[in-house]
């Protein structure tokens, strides 16, 4: 697991390296949304709070802390086998709200209520990444055309952002179930290069994910820059040389 993590980390190092040396004007940038723009876990806890206000105590007679946690832990696991092709992501907004309540002792007819009630509210929350509307400004008052790039609901990720005061930042936005398919898949860009009629060389994509947004990316030509949202990074920081 070390070998691994070191391993991670100079490919990381010798990939912004390569990035650095281009110096490439480019045209356009590709941005996530979740926990590059807008913080997940506060956005997560929020949207779960009022959906789990719906259905009353649970069969574990666990705290709300204690279910969040086992929500939490559920849709993180599942999500990441998504990121692997194990599952798509419509697949798993539907799989882990019936193992949550399965799991949290909920009966099977909570399931719906729980799973309309959280992506109703999930469609509100808005909490931003510090920085971010800031490198939205400086990003576009440098003249790049600035596109949000999302696994999700389309309707809800623009809502999201509507609701965080910075969709207008963006030119369109290429969400996976408008597009059709999921990042990191390479068809996810290559369609959206060709709804903003660019090439490959002509766009960098920012991103939280390794997996989805860096390698994803660069699967498809398009050059990458990795926000390292939990290693005290400031999105300032990593676009302050384009």
């Amino acid at each position: 697991m070390l070998i691994q993590k070191a391993g991670a980390k100079v490919l990381l190092f010798f990939e912004m390296t390569k990035f650095f040396c281009k110096k490439v004007k480019y045209k356009a940038i590709f941005i996530d949304i979740d926990d590059t723009l807008l913080d997940y876990i506060p956005c997560c806890r929020e949207a779960f709070d009022k959906a789990i206000s719906g259905l009353g105590v649970s069969g574990l007679g666990a705290s709300e802390d204690e279910l969040f946690q086992l929500f939490f832990d559920i849709s993180g696991r599942l999500f990441s086998e998504a990121k692997h092709g194990l599952h798509t992501i419509a697949e798993v907004m539907d799989l882990y709200p019936a193992e949550f309540c399965e799991k949290a002792g909920y009966p099977a007819e909570a399931v719906d209520p729980f799973k309309h009630a959280f992506r109703a509210a999930w469609g509100t929350t808005h909490t931003l990444v510090p920085g971010a509307k800031e490198m939205l400004e400086t990003l576009q008052s440098k003249g790049y055309r600035l596109f949000a790039a999302s696994n999700s609901f389309g309707h809800l990720q623009r809502s999201r952002l509507e609701h965080a005061g910075i969709l207008h930042f963006f030119e369109d936005t290429y969400i996976s179930m408008d597009i059709g398919y999921d990042k990191p898949d390479i068809r996810f860009y290559q369609e959206a290069l060709r709804r903003c009629g660019l090439q490959p060389s002509e766009v960098l994509m920012i991103g939280d994910s390794m997996t989805t947004d860096v390698l994803g990316a660069q699967a498809a030509g398009i050059d990458a820059l990795f926000f390292d949202r939990r290693g005290n990074q400031s999105l300032l920081e990593i676009i302050k040389d384009l």
